[in-house]
């Protein structure tokens, strides 16, 4: 099956699920959560006009006719930001700092930069005189009312993830706390007798479970909560148990390892004695075998709210972090009412050639050059999990091309495929 029928069929299923339940959470605390409802602004974003720089509040007519350069006048008062400044009196000149709010009468800001302080005798410096020392452009450095954001305008949607720049926003129109989706909830395990925990001893035959660590960093980086069941034995019957226990209380069941067709892997038969399996390969290098399907809660029928959804990865780590990127993460936006395709990607030059490709899709490991152009790993295995930490990203290359050096491919960079 393609990634792209896949990848149809998973966020059909995801859509029908998707998350509904709502929060109301301090706007400090939302970040990486999804918004649930559009954030309007009950005011103007600046409330008033304001100064954009340290200088001296004008009227423009007040200036010279031919150049504003060489002019002299009065500073009569001295405005900081937070206070409130006197009606500018014509002929004067106010000391005003960024952020405070331009006096009425004033309609120019010149920067302290263009400006001479003239001290008098007996008076203190900002209320001496200034001598305008620059050109002047009428209206220049004043941040005008409601420049950045118009009262009554949305200004975050529904379905984003809440970036700190977007808390930042959400926070300038007054929005002390934001409703947001529940939080997907996963369980996760891995099966395999050879894995072992790191610190404990290394038994002949054993490796370190890396799957677990990534698959539950990336579930997080996603938003997810996540319920880590561990590592089960290769039985069916300890299988199957595992399953019934992911599936309470969880929207999504993922895990690692056992998705083959070899004697010893039995998800497939538990998957389909606990609930149903609909999907089993994709056609993508690192990746083949992907197991799809849902697992009923104990207790419940096997309806829609009565199941959690299950993706089983395969076992080889680059296998398993490269599916999760291209086919979990989009599941996971999909549960929350997020655009759930795969990045556009960027057309960037291949410094490689790829002279025998798969009649699989791949997505090769590469790393940005100085040059702008994209360099090869040199092991594509799909057990070189060295390969992800040193790639910038993944080349989405069709079935069957090959690719001589300088040709245009299609580049996934790692910030868009982690963190959803």
């Amino acid at each position: 099956m393609s990634l792209d029928e896949a990848l149809t069929r998973l966020v059909d299923v995801a859509q029908a699920r998707r998350i509904n339940e709502t929060e109301s959470i301090p706007t400090a605390q939302a970040l990486g959560r999804v918004l649930a409802e559009a954030v309007a602004s009950t005011l103007d974003v600046p409330p008033a006009d304001n100064s954009a720089m340290d200088g001296y509040a004008v009227r423009f007519a007040d200036l010279s006719a031919d150049s504003a350069a060489g002019t002299v006048l009065p500073v009569s008062q001295r405005i900081a930001a937070g206070s409130v400044g006197q009606p500018l009196e014509p002929g004067t000149a106010a000391r005003i700092f960024t952020g405070a709010l331009v006096p009425p009468g004033a309609d120019t800001v010149v920067m302290q930069e263009q400006c001479e302080a003239l001290p008098l005798e007996g008076a203190a410096p900002d209320r001496a005189r200034v001598r305008i020392s620059g050109p002047v452009t009428a209206g220049q450095s004043i941040r005008r009312r409601g420049e950045d954001v118009a009262r009554g305008s949305q200004v975050l949607q529904p379905g984003a993830r809440l970036t700190p720049q977007a808390l930042g926003l959400a926070a300038s129109v007054g929005a002390a706390s934001l409703p947001v989706l529940r939080r997907p909830r996963v369980a996760l395990f891995s099966t395999g007798d050879e894995l072992v925990m790191p610190g404990d001893p290394l038994p002949p035959g054993a490796i370190y479970n890396s799957n677990r660590f990534t698959l539950r960093a990336l579930l997080e980086a996603a938003g997810c909560v996540v319920d880590d069941l561990g590592i089960v034995p290769d039985r069916l019957d300890a299988t199957r148990e595992a399953l019934r226990r992911a599936a309470t209380g969880n929207d999504l069941i993922i895990t690692s390892g056992g998705v083959s067709v070899g004697e010893e892997d039995h998800l497939k038969p538990a998957v389909q004695a606990e609930g149903r399996l609909d999907l089993w390969q994709m056609a993508i290098k690192p990746g083949k075998p992907l197991a799809f399907g849902a697992v009923r809660r104990p207790g419940d029928t096997a309806q829609a709210g009565g199941e959690a959804l299950f993706i089983g990865l395969p076992g080889n780590p680059v296998s398993s972090f490269v599916t999760f990127v291209v086919a979990v993460a989009p599941v996971l936006r999909a549960l929350q009412g997020m655009p759930a395709t795969l990045p556009r990607g960027l057309p960037l030059p291949a410094a490689f050639r790829w002279p025998r490709p798969d009649k699989r899709r791949e997505f090769l490991r590469v790393r940005l050059n100085e040059q702008g152009a994209l360099e090869l790993f040199t092991n594509q295995g799909s057990g070189v999990l060295t390969s992800a930490v040193w790639a910038d990203g993944l080349v989405d290359n069709p079935p069957g091309q090959a690719i001589a050096e300088g040709d245009i491919v299609r580049f996934l960079p790692m910030a868009m495929l982690v963190g959803g």
